[in-house]
């Protein structure tokens, strides 16, 4: 049924949108996925969300403990509305209902934060299995939940005398190397038949006006067949 829907929808875009449409799924992926534990500024938090629309990362997971987070559109750019938001606020810690989850979905957790076992960006092994990578406030960094449950540690190799970089920055390095390492690769990292009409479905009703009235159309045309 998803596709019939898909195929109706389709009659209301554009040529160039069906196949923008069609040439960005191909790239879509969520092999990798990034989450983000309290990020409170919204500055940082949207040129995140714009950074994994760019290097065709699909989910995106939202931790909301202490801080509410909230999208700067000037930043953003519309970047959520072609994204999966996952959020995680109803319960008292959501941070380990996030991790525990990621892991039954088959994700490894990687904390990116400089640890006794981390590795370095260059050296870390993508055939292992999906990745979840785990980014913290600027201030405090990741909760120590995050640190006692990670599979993994991952840092930036950095050498002047700044400490860190700024979180958008570092999801920007970080995704530009492990993407370029993962569409370079003999793994499996696209999303299945299934998942592709899943966000081309939400795709769609993002780019069509009056999306809601058209589906009941087509529903009720459908009864009516």
């Amino acid at each position: 049924m998803n596709q019939q829907l898909i195929n109706y929808f389709f009659e209301f875009v554009s040529e160039h949108k069906k196949e923008l449409f069609a040439r960005l799924i191909e790239h879509r992926t969520r092999y990798l996925t990034l989450v983000l534990e309290d990020i409170y500024q919204p500055h940082n938090a949207s040129a995140v969300l714009r950074t994994c629309d760019c290097f065709g990362i699909q989910d995106v997971h939202i931790i909301e403990n202490d801080n509410l987070y909230e999208v700067n559109p000037d930043v953003a750019l519309g970047s959520s509305n072609w994204l999966t938001m996952n959020r995680y606020n109803e319960t008292s810690n959501n941070t380990l209902a996030a991790i525990n989850l990621l892991k039954k979905q088959g994700y490894r957790i990687v904390a990116t934060t400089p640890h006794t076992n981390d590795v370095n960006l260059e050296e870390f092994d993508l055939t292992k299995g999906k990745v979840a990578l785990f980014f913290g406030t600027e201030m405090r960094g990741l909760t120590n939940i995050v640190l006692e449950n990670a599979d993994e540690f991952l840092k930036i190799p950095m050498y002047g005398f700044t400490e860190s970089f700024n979180i958008s920055v570092s999801a920007s390095i970080i995704l530009h190397h492990l993407t370029y390492k993962l569409r370079n690769s003999t793994i499996d990292w696209k999303l299945s038949d299934i998942e592709k009409q899943e966000v081309l479905l939400n795709w769609l009703k993002v780019a069509i006006r009056n999306s809601d009235a058209i589906e009941k159309q087509f529903y009720k045309r459908g009864l009516q067949l």
